[in-house]
């Protein structure tokens, strides 16, 4: 969770909002549209946020730079929404963080932690038609963050310190925060936490998200452990000794009929060598920097050694 990144600039979220529609692939007010591409063709999809776009370019070149046809599909939107399609086929590929995956659509009352537990949850559970390829080192948690004042006010350092005050507290984070396990839900089973009030945002109302946060106005968020926004606002990520946050390693989710061993080498090949501090430094190009997905996308592929 303690993740540094340098150089921080305004206007960081904002940038990190409009990045997530990534290239090519869809139509913009719903990517979904059109199918799954033509025949020999894989679908590779992304979420509603910039780092799931960023990824999912970067398992499309992957894949193109084997010889393999791609069609891209970003900006789908939330887990809720895209799960269903690619055990449908219509997505072959996606991004995925695997304990997140696991407690939202696979297993809600699974209670495994370590990567190694959370893979082998889903790869017993997960239906016939889809599987999971190899876990990259880089991860990606949520988190409850909160301000500096409020770490200093009540002498925050986990969640666990939360419990006597979190009815003074106002929570902010994605609507699909109040409802999963790995959120509300189990942030009130495990720690016992009755917040005052749930401030729910979309993705791409993080900038607001992050204002109301530094001014005070919301107390704590669900942010991604990667945010650069974490280091630039100083806010404190607070510890989850608990794991109500279980591991959440990169991870390709596959339709089975969309592989081959061409294509499944490619994804493995990514994982083996993406790093959370890979993450970071390829988002702030994005959101700070202002350079294309894709030209991120090629630059850490070359490096590598996978273009």
């Amino acid at each position: 969770m303690k993740h540094i990144i340098r150089g921080a600039a305004v206007g960081l979220v904002a940038a990190l909002a409009l990045s997530a529609c990534g290239g090519g692939g869809g139509d913009d007010k719903n990517p979904l549209s059109g199918g799954g591409g033509g025949k020999g063709t894989i679908t590779v999809g992304g979420a509603n946020f910039p780092e799931s776009g960023l990824i999912g370019e970067i398992y499309a070149q992957a894949l193109e730079a084997k010889g393999l046809k791609v069609t891209r599909k970003f900006n789908i939107g939330a887990r809720e929404v895209y799960y269903d399609q690619v055990v449908k086929g219509g997505i072959g590929v996606m991004p995925e963080y695997n304990g997140a995956l696991l407690t939202t659509s696979v297993d809600k009352t699974s209670t495994a932690s370590t990567t190694d537990e959370v893979n082998a949850a889903l790869k017993a559970k997960l239906p016939s038609s889809v599987e999971i390829l190899n876990s990259a080192q880089a991860e990606d948690k949520d988190s409850v963050t909160v301000n500096p004042q409020t770490a200093s006010k009540y002498h925050l350092k986990s969640i666990a310190d939360l419990k006597p005050v979190a009815k003074q507290l106002t929570i902010a984070g994605p609507s699909e925060f109040k409802t999963r396990q790995q959120g509300l839900v189990g942030l009130q089973k495990v720690y016992g936490l009755e917040f005052k009030k749930f401030q729910p945002f979309d993705a791409g109302a993080q900038a607001t998200l992050v204002k109301l946060l530094t001014e005070d106005k919301v107390q704590a968020a669900d942010l991604f452990t990667t945010d650069p926004t974490i280091v630039q606002k100083k806010l404190v990520v607070l510890e989850d000794p608990q794991h109500v946050f279980s591991a959440q390693n990169v991870t390709p989710l596959v339709n089975k009929s969309a592989m081959n061993a061409q294509a499944t080498a490619a994804l493995n090949g990514v994982s083996a060598k993406l790093t959370t501090q890979d993450l970071l430094d390829m988002m702030k190009r994005i959101a700070i920097d202002k350079d294309d997905q894709e030209k991120v996308a090629k630059d850490w592929l070359t490096k590598n050694g996978l273009a």
